[in-house]
C-alpha cells in the first residue's frame, strides 16, 4: 500500500517502533521509512529486526536500526534506547506496538499466562515511555499507544489483554497531561481487526476470523499499512494539536449493533482438549 502523504514529511525525525519487525508493527515501520523517518525497529527477534531494517534502508534511503528487545525487561529496554540515543542521535517518535494477546477462558488462566499479557501490553509500554522520555522532552516528540477496542465493552476469553488495553488507554490520557508542557504529545490508537498472522493464530483458538471481518460495517478487515498511515499523521506537525486521545480505526466495527464474540462454553470446551492432549503428549 503506497504512502498518501508527501515524500519527506517526516524527513529528519527518528522513530522507534517495538515489535516492529511483524504484522501491524511492520505496517507501521515501513509507512514511517516512507514518510522519510529514520527508523528503530526492536523485537524479540533480532535476526527479523535486521532483516526488516535492511529492506526499508534499501527502499527507502533513510537510517535504520535493529535491536533486539523483550520489552518486559527493564534492563534489555535501557539499553535498547540508550543504542538508538549513540546510533541514531536521539528520538522523536516512539510506537509502543509490542504486544500479546491469545483467547483462553479467565477462570483457567494460569498466574505465567496472565504476567505473559499484561507484563508486555501494559508494563512494556510504560517502561519504554519512561525510557523515551528524556530524549522527548529535549525538543518535543510523539509518544503513539496501540491499544485496541474489544474491552471497551468486553471481550470473552480475552481477560488479559482487555485488562492491560484498559491501562495503555489510561495511560495515554495521564502522560499527555504530564507531558505536554514539554511538548510531548501522548496519543493511541485502536485497531480493529487487522488480518496478520499473530491475529489469525488468536483467533484460530476463538472464532472464525471471516465472521469477525464481516461484521466490520465497512466490510473488511484493515491491512498494517492502515495503522501506519494513521502513525504517521500522529507523528507529523498535522497533529500538533492534539494529544491525550485515542482513535479507532476499525472500519466501524466498534459501533456496530452485532459485534460477534466467542461463546464462553465453547471456548471452556476448547481449553479443556487443549489441556487433555497436552497431559496425554507429557
Amino acid at each position: 500500500m503506497e504512502s498518501v502523504f508527501r515524500a519527506g514529511l517526516l524527513c529528519g525525525k527518528t522513530a522507534l517502533v517495538t515489535g516492529g519487525a511483524s504484522g501491524i508493527g511492520r505496517g507501521i515501520s515501513d509507512q514511517l521509512a516512507a514518510a522519510g523517518a529514520n527508523v528503530a525497529i526492536a523485537s524479540r527477534r533480532s535476526d527479523l529486526c535486521q532483516q526488516v531494517a535492511h529492506e526499508l534502508a534499501e527502499k527507502y534511503k533513510v537510517q535504520t536500526l535493529g535491536v533486539s528487545l523483550n520489552v518486559r525487561e527493564v534492563d534489555q529496554v535501557d539499553k535498547c534506547f540508550a543504542a538508538v540515543r549513540e546510533a541514531m542521535g536521539g528520538l522523536d517518535v516512539l510506537v509502543n506496538n509490542a504486544a500479546g494477546n491469545f483467547y483462553y477462558p479467565s477462570h483457567m488462566l494460569s498466574d505465567n499466562q496472565w504476567r505473559a499479557i499484561v507484563e508486555t501490553d501494559l508494563f512494556g509500554t510504560f517502561y519504554c515511555c519512561r525510557a523515551a522520555f528524556p530524549m522527548l522532552r529535549e525538543q518535543g516528540g510523539a509518544v503513539i499507544n496501540i491499544s485496541m477496542t474489544l474491552h471497551r465493552t468486553g471481550w470473552v476469553g480475552m481477560l488479559p489483554a482487555c485488562a492491560a488495553k484498559s491501562g495503555i488507554d489510561a495511560l495515554t490520557q495521564t502522560l499527555a497531561l504530564e507531558w505536554s508542557r514539554h511538548q510531548v504529545r501522548v496519543n493511541g490508537i485502536a485497531p480493529g481487526p487487522v488480518h496478520t498472522e499473530g491475529v489469525r493464530q488468536a483467533f484460530a483458538a476463538g472464532e472464525e476470523w471471516n465472521k469477525q471481518a464481516t461484521d466490520v460495517p465497512l466490510g473488511r478487515s484493515g491491512d498494517p499499512a492502515e495503522i501506519g498511515g494513521l502513525v504517521v499523521f500522529l507523528a507529523s506537525s498535522a497533529a500538533a494539536w492534539l494529544t491525550g486521545e485515542t482513535i479507532c480505526l476499525d472500519g466501524g466495527m466498534h459501533l456496530a449493533p452485532d459485534r460477534g464474540g466467542v461463546d464462553p462454553a465453547r471456548l471452556e470446551e476448547m481449553a479443556l482438549a487443549a489441556r487433555t492432549r497436552q497431559l496425554g503428549q507429557s
